[in-house]
């Protein structure tokens, strides 16, 4: 079964995140925090992140460059979360090495379809 591991501060948009992959057939990790998110990445080697930017202590930017600077997790596929609208930090991500961005408010739909046809190309 695919792992995807969801990074966001918000609460909500962090269920929401983890039903939404849950009813599309993956299995789910969150994490509240880069710091977390960097260790459930280490302990569970997730297939895809889905990674917000904005988070407490180190941002998504940050968790991005360790992923990417790792010869083990350098070709984890990692989906950015941004809030509307800030060009950027979607270059800036892109830059960085995400694998794709998607600006909140977002479809669900298009979500679910992003995350299938990233794992699909890489596996």
């Amino acid at each position: 079964m695919t792992k995807v591991l969801v990074v966001d501060d918000e609460p909500n948009i962090l269920l929401s995140l983890e039903f939404l992959m849950e009813q599309a057939g993956f299995e789910v990790f969150t994490a509240g925090d880069g710091e977390t998110a960097l260790e459930v990445i280490e302990e569970k080697r997730p297939d895809l992140v889905l990674l917000d930017i904005s988070l407490p202590g180190i941002s998504g930017f940050d968790v991005l460059e360790k992923i990417r600077s790792s010869d083990e997790l350098k070709k984890l596929q990692v989906i950015m979360l941004t809030a509307h609208g800030r060009e950027v930090e979607r270059e800036k991500g892109l830059a960085l090495g995400a694998d794709d961005y998607i600006t909140k408010p977002f479809s669900t739909q298009a979500l679910v379809n992003k995350v299938r046809n990233l794992i699909n190309e890489s596996g």
